[in-house]
């Protein structure tokens, strides 16, 4: 075993582990020192669309530069679910051996069809395999991301990481980026054809025969340097022999019916995003999402919004409203916090200051003269001083200054005051 290639692979596995903690840290709102999910590929991209973010736009174009020089070590080093499965990998080589993976053209046609409704407008297909809005959903015991647990970790005891190479719609992304990159896993004379390092490849990427590895499915793991007794597989430019690159008629017709999909699911998404928002109910959204409509459309159910706010009044998605929404039952929206507009990291919650939070309208209150014991609590309990009282009166709101945060809700002793979304958030 070549020592300096054991020291490599420790090295990932270690950074591995760390973004890993990192990520459950952060989706569980413990610990989250930096926007390691400011790192993720359709939270960037989506940002870069809705918000037309610079820093996101820098970000996004360094992580593709990145795997145009390096290949798709996205999935093993940044990507929180791709870590997750391999650690489930490991679990599994103390109980089985899975045979040989086979990869398949279908992954061009899922991406296809997720990444062609997203850029019709809605993020409703893609949240369900993109593997950042998996492990955050998964994290925080939504029904999709337990179905997805247990749909993935059953797929790894069968074909090891077969979600990445044949469902995942960001790795084919990055698939075909490294396919043209320099630097790539390639096998080397003094190889033996010994079948190890196909046998430990959990991308079935590795063909130890023809002694060809296809750098558009593999991960970049380092697992086949690591197990190489020769040292007869390398990571790096390959020397002596230049890539030649040709298409198959096999290849130029699933290119022509992948992008035949692709053109019908923008179509498709365009339609999708107006007609989910049809029937929407009164919902109160977090300061910075806009409207219900376009953010329906546009957050991911990530859930890192939910776990970071401190009143746990942002729930998950319902049967009645799917995406995060505010739920005034067990609190309010603190005035002097704005964690879930810091937290989201694809722009479905704008990046807005403090300041600004505190001048947005998210809603209206109401109060019911009929049930109000005119006690002035909620007077007191109002941040931005909507609420006039006077002695023997029922308290009078100015609508003007309310921003619906729901802080005389929390106050009032009799129910007497009730929350309504509004149609836009306006910051005043």
């Amino acid at each position: 075993m070549n020592n300096k290639n054991e020291i490599l692979y420790k090295v990932r596995l270690i950074f591995a582990g760390v973004v890993f903690a990192l990520a459950l840290l952060g989706i569980q709102g413990i610990f989250y020192p930096v926007k390691l999910f400011d790192m993720q590929f359709l939270p960037l991209l989506q940002r870069v669309i809705v918000d037309f973010s610079i820093t996101a736009a820098v970000l996004l174009i360094l992580l593709i530069a990145v795997t145009f020089i390096f290949g798709r070590i996205y999935c093993s080093l940044v990507c929180p679910f791709g870590i997750f499965q391999e650690i489930i990998g490991f679990i599994k080589q103390k109980f089985s051996k899975s045979s040989r993976q086979v990869n398949f053209p279908l992954k061009y046609f899922v991406a296809a069809v997720v990444w062609g409704i997203f850029l019709g407008g809605t993020a409703l297909g893609i949240r369900y395999v993109e593997p950042y809005s998996l492990f955050g959903a998964a994290q925080t015991l939504s029904v999709t991301g337990i179905a997805a647990i247990v749909l993935v970790i059953a797929a790894i005891f069968v074909k090891d990481r077969i979600f990445c190479t044949n469902f995942c719609p960001v790795g084919t992304i990055l698939g075909l980026i490294s396919k043209v990159s320099p630097n790539k896993i390639y096998i080397s004379d003094i190889c033996v054809s010994c079948g190890m390092c196909e046998r430990n490849c959990p991308s079935g990427c590795i063909n130890s025969r023809e002694k060809t590895v296809d750098n558009e499915t593999c991960i970049k793991c380092l697992k086949c340097l690591s197990v190489c007794p020769q040292g007869g597989i390398k990571y790096g430019i390959q020397p002596a022999k230049k890539i030649k690159f040709s298409l198959k008629r096999r290849q130029l017709i699933i290119a022509g019916a992948a992008l035949a999909v692709f053109g019908g699911m923008i179509k498709a998404g365009i339609e999708l995003k107006d007609k989910v928002v049809e029937k929407l109910k009164d919902v109160i959204l977090p300061a910075g999402a806009g409207n219900k409509e376009d953010f329906l459309n546009r957050c991911l159910n990530c859930n890192l919004c939910v776990s970071n706010c401190p009143n746990k009044i942002i729930k998950k998605a319902d049967s009645s409203y799917n995406a995060v929404h505010l739920d005034y039952s067990e609190g309010f929206c603190k005035f002097d916090c704005h964690k879930c507009s810091q937290v989201c990291p694809s722009g479905a919650i704008k990046k807005i200051s403090l300041e600004e939070k505190q001048k947005t309208r998210i809603g209206m209150a109401m109060i019911n003269e009929d049930k109000c014991s005119k006690c002035g609590l909620c007077a007191f309990a109002c941040p931005v001083h909507a609420i006039i009282i006077e002695e023997g009166k029922v308290p009078v709101l100015n609508a003007v200054k309310c921003i619906g945060c729901g802080a005389c809700k929390n106050a009032c002793r009799f129910n007497a005051i009730e929350i309504f979304g509004v149609n836009e958030q306006r910051t005043f």
